[in-house]
């Protein structure tokens, strides 16, 4: 094949590049090596295909929703549903320490993200079938050895996506396409989160589970297939640093930078808006009877507090992070207690926690509370350490918040032995303890 003839079947390819991104030279990119460079069309679309699919994977096997939501369906113990948010966010987190230097060493990555996210999509594969053959403890059991494997798999997603989206894509074109994928797995979720509250669904059972899991594995299978064909040159391999070990080495700083120690304690108490999730899940699920017109009204109550609130979030973050977590900690607290309250001594006629569409309010606002701290702790993070400092502060607090949100399970036995308003109450102390810690941290 001629020059000419190549030339000719790439020009829709890059028209249809050009159009999405709005770049009017393909190969105007400074950053990247050549042939990168000159790949930047095709990769760009793989980028994008490939992100959406797999962020929509993501949404159809949430742990915080989905999975909470299916392991009360299948009558599996509420200290399962404990479990769900810590393993999802340390097994993602951890790996991400320990791997990264040897993704680092392998001039060639890209396989690191198809393999990730190939086992992404057996592991959620074997949570529908777990979820066709057992129910009870045997479900919990099963399906937490699974999100173990799909978390694992997420870090390694996790490490690799960021080093080869570096390699082959510009810039000014990054955000872009992470923007793009975003945007359209949120209107994907949004949309399933409509279907499933206005379509008849009462007899699917746990049916439609197996159904959104199965489509969640397909999603990172055909995401896999399509990261493959991604051009990518080869890269350095020097400079890998052990995140772990790292972390390790700097773990003085919580003590000696009292600044820093500081913000770890409060990150650690404001977990409390991630571990709560599940609970107001398995709350909503046994107050309406499993309809699932409710879980369609939490998956569009999630959609839209993400949406909504991340850019009111990052703009009240650029003028005072801390007072973001001072809000959104106190929102939680707030929620947790009426919620709490509520169940334990509102009369019996008033019956509003009966209701799908006040759980979905509750999810909404708990929504709105977790964006605020994940928002507000980066960039309180970000802001306050220096070019010489943010790694160091960045693998000390990931790997000490790694481990505390495993012990954070510990919450599920909460609600098994006292009930899931009491493990709600409790969050919500935890989250009051929180955002008065972001109170007494200074302004950076």
């Amino acid at each position: 094949m001629t020059e000419t003839d190549r030339d000719k079947r790439r020009r829709p390819l890059v028209s249809l590049y050009e159009t999405i991104a709005g770049d009017e030279d393909a190969r105007a990119c400074k950053d990247i090596p050549e042939g990168a460079c000159n790949a930047q069309p095709r990769n760009f679309l793989v980028h994008l295909v490939a992100n959406t699919l797999s962020k929509i994977g993501d949404e159809l096997a949430s742990a915080r929703l989905v999975l909470a939501w299916l392991l009360s369906a299948l009558g599996a113990p509420a200290a399962f549903a404990g479990f769900l948010v810590p393993i999802r966010e340390s097994g993602s987190l951890l790996p991400q320490l320990f791997v990264a230097a040897s993704i680092r060493r392998r001039a060639i990555r890209k396989g690191f993200w198809v393999l990730g996210s190939a086992l992404s999509g057996f592991a959620v594969a074997g949570m529908a079938i777990t979820a066709l053959t057992l129910e009870g403890a045997a479900a919990g059991w099963a399906i937490i050895a699974l999100l173990i494997v799909f978390a694992l798999s997420r870090g390694i997603n996790s490490v690799a996506s960021k080093d080869v989206l570096g390699k082959t894509i510009a810039k000014q074109r990054r955000g872009t396409v992470m923007g793009y994928a975003a945007s359209a797995a949120g209107f994907f979720t949004l949309a399933l989160g409509g279907y499933l509250t206005l379509a008849s669904l009462d007899d699917a059972g746990v049916g439609l589970f197996v159904a959104l899991l199965a489509a969640s594995a397909g999603g990172w299978w055909i995401a896999a297939a399509v990261f493959a064909r991604l051009h990518e040159d080869p890269g350095a391999t020097e400079g890998g640093v052990n995140g772990f070990g790292e972390a390790l080495r700097s773990l003085r700083l919580l003590w000696s930078d009292r600044a820093f120690g500081h913000f770890v304690l409060t990150r650690a108490l404001l977990m409390s808006t991630a571990l709560a999730l599940p609970f107001y899940v398995l709350l909503a699920e046994d107050a309406t009877e499993g309809a699932l017109a409710t879980l369609g009204l939490l998956i569009l109550a999630s959609g839209l507090a993400s949406a909504l609130s991340a850019p009111v979030w990052g703009r009240m973050s650029d003028r005072s992070s801390r007072g973001v977590l001072v809000l959104s900690g106190g929102l939680a607290t707030l929620l947790g207690f009426v919620v709490a309250l509520g169940s334990w001594f509102a009369p019996a006629e008033a019956a509003l926690l009966d209701m799908g569409w006040v759980h979905a309010v509750l999810f909404f606002l708990l929504g709105i509370s977790h964006a605020g701290v994940r928002l507000g702790r980066k960039t309180y993070l970000v802001d306050m350490a220096t070019q010489e400092t943010r790694a160091a502060f960045t693998a000390v607090s990931n790997t000490v918040i790694g481990v505390l949100l495993l012990v954070g399970g510990l919450f599920g036995l909460v609600a098994q032995l006292a009930g899931t308003e009491f493990a709600i109450f409790v969050l919500a102390l935890m989250s009051l303890a929180g955002a008065l810690s972001a109170w007494r941290m200074k302004e950076v």
